[in-house]
């Protein structure tokens, strides 16, 4: 079978026999959305550009360009084939997790706003090193930002549902969360992860121990992490939130002990090149006749 490819990329390598479509020759608001066969879309395009899939009633493979896919599930038709983006946004979103995270412990959302008064508000703050550390997941960005820390003086132990690359299963959490110090949460957002910090858990977390959400902001619950916040008790880094974007008037934005990114962990110049290369190896396994890598969804 032949294919019609749309992705951002006008310079896409495709197979032989393929067609490349890209915003420099097709304006998915006028073409004809029904000779797409695999559709990559925009990456941060988010809703809007996924809805441009259900006009492509030729579309066999929705290939999104992030990790996370909870979102695209509903644009899976009947045949068609769902797969992300891992290992595309390790780099960059394990960086930014490790970033939030030594800003969160050292006080750098004082230091921001003692910088708008002009205040040298010199304090000691606990120092990253010595940390124990829990990362909940254990899929490439777990492992990537797991050797990442190795420099650090830290203890790190992952966790996920299956136990697998070495983690600890999930269940076993609970009576180990008053232990670490630091909480990354990586592992998607489902059924079983919606709101699992919940204001229990929360409430569990040691004195001072900072969560940084580099994953999806549905897996904590936003109420009571502001509850938690306000109090002064815990910290948290975070590029997601629920909901999302984070309305200007929303309380989270004025919790103290709180630094908030907008949704950038994948979103950096590292994204190209690792994009591009992963949907023109996926068009290389589908013109040898086999089925694509990081098929996360059968529609």
């Amino acid at each position: 079978m032949k294919h019609v490819i749309w992705s951002q990329w006008d310079d896409l390598e495709v197979p032989e026999g393929f067609t490349r479509l890209s915003p420099a020759n097709t304006d998915l608001t006028r073409a004809d959305l029904g000779e797409i066969t695999f559709y990559v879309p925009q990456y941060m395009g988010g809703k809007a550009a996924l809805e441009y899939s259900r006009g492509m009633s030729s579309l066999k493979y929705l290939q999104v360009p992030n990790a996370g896919f909870d979102d695209a599930i509903p644009y899976c038709a009947p045949g068609v084939l769902l797969c992300n983006a891992r290992g595309v946004h390790d780099a960059s979103t394990a960086e930014l997790a490790v970033a939030l995270a030594i800003a969160s412990r050292r006080g750098f959302a004082d230091f921001s706003v003692a910088s708008q008064t002009g205040t040298w508000a010199h304090k000691r703050y606990p120092s990253f090193n010595d940390s124990s550390i829990a990362i909940l997941g254990a899929g490439s960005i777990a492992t990537t930002l797991k050797s990442y820390l190795s420099p650090y003086n830290v203890e790190t132990t992952l966790y996920s549902r299956s136990g697998a690359n070495g983690s600890q299963t999930i269940s076993t959490f609970d009576s180990k969360i008053k232990n670490y110090d630091i909480i990354f949460i990586v592992m998607p957002l489902n059924d079983e992860s919606k709101n699992f910090f919940n204001a229990k858990r929360l409430s569990e977390l040691k004195d001072g121990a900072v969560i940084v959400n580099v994953a999806r902001g549905g897996i904590i619950d936003t109420d009571a992490l502001v509850a938690e916040l306000t109090s002064g008790r815990i910290f948290a880094g975070l590029d997601v939130t629920n909901p999302e974007p984070l309305p200007a008037d929303h309380p989270l934005w004025r919790a103290p002990n709180c630094i908030i990114s907008p949704h950038v962990g994948g979103d950096s110049t590292a994204f190209e090149s690792r994009g591009k290369k992963l949907v023109e190896s996926q068009l290389k396994l589908i013109a040898q006749g086999l089925e694509p890598a990081n098929i996360v969804w059968r529609g």
